[in-house]
């Protein structure tokens, strides 16, 4: 491709001008741009490692969020105090390897968020917030397909064995009555699969399917949009030879900030099974807490989470970009 076809490209919906003068750089690496034997094994390393290092905030948040008020933790720093001094540092990891998986599915998912953009950018649709918008929730949509069975094992690893309740009425949360005292991991897993399996078939690994789709779809594609949004706000804003990369980390947060707090009540619904009752329950036991409840988890875990996987994402993609690419490109 020339350079002149480059140019006009960033112009019409990627980049801004280039303070050296000669034309313009590029702000958003598409698709075609990078080299895919690059960028699947880079992007499966980052997201690896962004997942070991977050872990233990998604399994803090479930347990918050899942627990009947504040009977057990009062917070995301008592959650992690207690897990830790009761369960060990296994008891973050409850059910990692199983959510492993979602590494698989990831993939999935960025792929289709890729494509849908760039199908809808040759179909005329500039705006990347519009774009980010659809592409995120189609890649929710792929993603989620793929995911739930994993996810429903992993959460049922991470409340086995939980005390839940007061005095007396305190009882150790194993909903499939499990024997999993002195089991190791991998054997509860495979316990768990069969019993769902035995109990529900099929059925039981996508229970909760249509919650998880009415939580990530609006939330994977609010994300992305506010990214896209709050990235092109930044660069209106700051001082010329500004690091795209920063202002790309910065946007992420916020993004998933605004995120968080217009889709919390959805990821309660969520993680605790079906939409309406769940929520009829909920507010019966919360009122108003329920657009509260799991909040403080959930913000921090977006805020960093956000950071670190655009950082790895966005870095990803500037050492996987084509050749030809690679000067129009700015850090």
């Amino acid at each position: 491709m020339s350079h002149g076809t480059i140019s006009q490209r960033t112009m019409e919906s990627l980049g801004v001008p280039n303070i050296d003068g000669g034309g313009h750089y590029i702000r958003t690496i598409e698709w075609d741009m990078m080299n895919k034997y690059k960028f699947f094994p880079l992007s499966m390393l980052s997201s690896f490692s962004v997942r070991c290092m977050l872990y233990p905030f998604t399994v803090i948040k479930t347990r918050i969020q899942i627990q009947r008020h504040s009977e057990i933790y009062k917070g995301t720093f008592d959650a992690f105090q207690k897990i830790f001094k009761y369960e060990g540092f296994g008891g973050l990891y409850k059910g990692f390897w199983v959510s492993a998986f979602q590494l698989v599915s990831g993939i999935f998912y960025i792929t289709t968020y890729e494509n849908v953009r760039q199908f809808l950018q040759q179909r005329g649709v500039q705006d990347s917030r519009i774009r980010a918008l659809i592409g995120g929730g189609c890649a929710s949509l792929v993603g989620q397909t793929i995911i739930v069975p994993f996810d429903v094992i992993s959460q049922h690893m991470m409340v086995l064995g939980q005390l839940e309740g007061r005095g007396k009425s305190k009882a150790v949360v194993n909903p499939l009555n499990i024997d999993y005292q002195g089991q190791r991991k991998p054997q509860i897993a495979l316990d768990i699969v069969r019993t769902l399996y035995k109990k529900d078939g099929l059925r039981g690994f996508y229970r909760g399917y249509m919650a998880s789709i009415s939580a990530y779809v609006p939330n994977s594609a609010l994300w992305w949009s506010f990214y896209h949004f709050y990235q092109e706000q930044l660069a209106r804003i700051s001082p010329e030879g500004t690091s795209t990369l920063l202002l790309q980390c910065i946007a992420a947060p916020l993004g998933g900030v605004t995120t968080v707090l217009l889709t919390n009540p959805l990821d309660i619904v969520q993680r605790t099974g079906g939409f309406g009752h769940t929520f009829r329950i909920l507010w019966s036991e919360e009122q108003l807490g329920v657009f509260t409840k799991g909040l403080s988890p959930r913000l921090f875990q977006s805020v960093i989470f956000s950071f670190t996987i655009i950082l790895g994402y966005e870095s990803v993609k500037r050492f996987s970009v084509n050749d030809e690419y690679k000067k129009e490109v700015k850090w």
